[in-house]
C-alpha cells in the first residue's frame, strides 16, 4: 500500500511539472493573432493550483518551466532574427535562444521559491488571492527593467485589449491591468477550491466596470482632422542596406509621397533611408523637403545620423522643417540597434549587421513637430515601454511608431507588437500611427481600435483621417502610483492577517 501511494504521488507530482510546462505554452494564446483573451486566466489558474501543497524547491522548478513554455510559445522570433537574418547556424542561434528564454525564465521561478518559502508548503485562500497577483506583477516589472535594456513582451495586461478589462488601462495602465488579471485567476481558483460561488459575481463586477469604462472619453478634440498616409516598402531585411539598392529604395519612397501630397503628413517607417543623414541630405532630403514645404506638407521619416565629430550613430527620424531636428531613440533592441559587449562581433555575424552600433539619444529630447503639432514619437522596440511614451504627453497631440519588423519573419512578433501599439494608444488617449517596414503599418484611434490597417509583406500606402487630442487619462497623470499603492495595501493586509493566523497559533 505505502508502495503504491508512493507510486501515486510521484505520478502527481510529475503531473504538475507537465501542467505549468503546459499552462506556459498557453498563456501567449491570449495574445495576437490568437483572439481568446480569457486563456490567461486559464494559464495562470493551471500555474496557481500546481503551486500547491509542494515545497519552494517545487515551486522553483514550475515556475521555471511555465515560463519557459511561456517565453517559448510566445518569443520564438528571436531564433528567427538571430537564424534567418543574422546568418548564424542552427546550433549557435539554438544555444542564443535558450539561453535567452532560460534566463528570462529564472524570474518567475526565483518568485515562486520566495512566495512558498514564506508562505509554506499550502498556500491560504488569502495567499492565492494576495501575494500571488502581487508577484505577478514584480515578475513583469522586474524583466523589464532588468534584463539589459529590459524586456516588456509578453505582458498580461497587452493581451487583454479586446476583453472588458483593457477599461481599466487608462487609469492603471498595463501593468494594474495584469494584475486584474491575475487577481481573477485567483478568485476563481478559490471559488473552485471553497465552493463559494459568489465570488463569481465579484469577479463579474470586476469585468462589468471594465467594460463599463470603455466608454468613458478620457481626452477630447483638438482642433481640426488631418489626412496621413503611412508607407509601407516592403523591402527584405536581408537587402535594404545592400548599396546596390540604394537608389531604388530611395524612389521607391519618394514616388509614394509624390502620389500623396493631398495628405498633411507623410510617414516613412525606421531608417527608411538606408545611409547616413549627412550622405542624403544635399542630393536626395533637401529637394524632398523642400518639395513638401512648397506643398505645405510634412514629412516625418526614419534615417541613422552619425555625428562626424564624435563617430557616434543615432537611430532617428526627422521631419522636413526647415530645421535639422532628430528625435534619436532612446531605447534599444539588446545586440539589434547596439553591442554592449564589442568582442561578441567575432562569435556571431547578427552582431556586425550594418548599423547596429548605434547610442541612445538624450532622455530630454524636445518633440518633434508636424502639421504644426507635437508628437510623440517612438522607433520601434521603444513604445513596449509606457513610461517613455508617457513623457510625451499631454503636450503630443498624436503619437507615432516607427517601426522594423522584417527582423522578425512571419512570426507572432508583428501582432503582438500592434498590440502593443493598441495599449498605447489607449493608456494616453491618443492616436497612434504605427508605420512599419514591411508588417503591419496601422491607423490606431484613441480607444486603441484598429482604423486600418496593411496586409504583410506587402508594399502598400495606408491613407487616412486622423483626429489629434488634448487633455490626459488618469494614467498619464499619476503613472505607476495607483497600482504601487494598491500592492502596498495588499501586501499590509496580508501581513495583518497573517500575523493575526500565527498568534492564534501561538496562543
Amino acid at each position: 500500500m505505502t508502495g503504491t501511494t508512493t507510486t501515486v504521488k510521484l505520478w502527481l507530482e510529475q503531473k504538475g511539472e507537465v501542467i505549468a510546462l503546459i499552462s506556459g505554452m498557453l498563456l501567449p494564446l491570449s495574445f495576437s493573432t490568437f483572439p481568446p483573451y480569457p486563456i490567461a486566466v486559464i494559464s495562470l489558474i493551471l500555474l496557481f493550483n500546481s503551486w500547491q501543497g509542494i515545497a519552494a524547491r517545487q515551486a522553483f522548478w514550475r515556475g521555471f518551466l511555465f515560463s519557459v513554455g511561456m517565453f517559448s510559445v510566445g518569443i520564438p522570433w528571436v531564433y528567427i532574427a538571430i537564424h534567418d537574418f543574422g546568418h548564424t547556424n542552427i546550433f549557435l542561434a539554438s544555444l542564443l535562444t535558450i539561453i535567452f528564454i532560460s534566463f528570462l525564465s529564472l524570474y518567475l521561478a526565483i518568485l515562486a521559491w520566495i512566495i512558498k518559502c514564506i508562505a509554506g508548503l499550502l498556500s491560504t485562500h488569502l495567499d492565492i488571492v494576495t501575494t500571488l497577483p502581487v508577484a505577478w506583477i514584480e515578475f513583469e516589472s522586474f524583466k523589464a527593467w532588468f534584463f539589459l535594456t529590459g524586456f516588456h513582451w509578453l505582458e498580461l495586461g497587452i493581451g487583454q485589449i479586446n476583453g472588458p478589462l483593457a477599461g481599466y488601462t487608462p487609469i492603471i495602465g498595463v501593468l494594474g491591468v495584469s494584475w486584474l488579471v491575475t487577481l481573477t485567476a485567483g478568485l476563481l481558483l478559490v471559488a473552485v477550491k471553497s465552493q463559494q460561488w459568489w465570488i463569481i459575481l465579484l469577479i463579474s463586477m470586476i469585468r462589468t466596470g471594465g467594460h463599463t469604462l470603455k466608454f468613458y472619453r478620457w481626452t477630447e478634440n483638438k482642433g481640426q482632422t488631418i489626412t496621413v498616409s503611412l508607407i509601407q516598402g516592403n523591402i527584405p531585411q536581408k537587402i535594404r542596406w545592400d548599396p546596390k539598392r540604394l537608389f531604388k529604395t530611395l524612389n521607391l519612397y519618394r514616388t509614394g509621397t509624390e502620389l500623396n501630397w493631398n495628405s498633411n503628413l507623410i510617414i516613412w517607417p525606421e531608417n527608411t533611408v538606408p545611409i547616413f543623414y549627412y550622405q542624403a541630405k544635399d542630393n536626395f532630403l533637401n529637394p524632398l523637403f523642400a518639395l513638401a514645404r512648397n506643398k505645405e506638407n510634412d514629412i516625418l521619416l526614419g534615417i541613422p545620423i552619425m555625428q562626424q565629430d564624435s563617430s557616434h550613430d543615432f537611430n532617428s527620424i526627422t521631419n522636413s522643417g526647415t530645421k535639422e531636428l532628430f528625435d534619436n531613440k532612446r531605447h534599444f533592441v539588446p545586440f539589434g540597434d547596439y553591442i554592449q559587449l564589442k568582442w561578441l562581433r567575432h562569435l556571431i555575424q547578427i552582431f556586425n549587421l550594418p548599423m547596429s552600433n548605434f547610442i541612445p539619444g538624450n532622455n530630454d529630447q524636445k518633440l518633434l513637430q508636424a502639421t504644426g503639432l507635437d508628437i510623440g514619437i517612438s522607433i520601434c522596440y521603444e513604445d513596449a515601454f509606457s513610461t517613455e511614451v508617457l513623457a510625451t504627453v499631454p503636450q503630443a497631440s498624436l503619437l507615432i511608431n516607427a517601426s522594423n519588423n522584417s527582423w522578425y519573419g512571419n512570426s507572432l512578433a508583428p501582432h503582438q507588437h500592434l498590440q502593443i501599439s493598441r495599449n498605447r494608444a489607449l493608456d494616453t488617449g491618443r492616436p497612434d500611427l504605427r508605420a512599419t517596414t514591411n508588417s503591419i503599418s496601422a491607423l490606431i484611434n484613441h480607444h486603441g481600435q484598429i482604423m486600418n490597417k496593411t496586409p504583410q509583406f506587402k508594399q502598400a500606402i495606408l491613407t487616412g483621417v486622423i483626429q489629434p487630442r488634448k487633455g490626459t487619462t488618469t494614467y498619464v497623470k499619476h503613472r505607476q502610483t495607483p497600482v504601487l499603492i494598491i500592492t502596498l495595501c495588499i501586501l499590509l493586509v496580508w501581513a495583518y492577517y497573517r500575523q493575526i493566523s500565527y498568534l492564534k497559533q501561538v496562543i
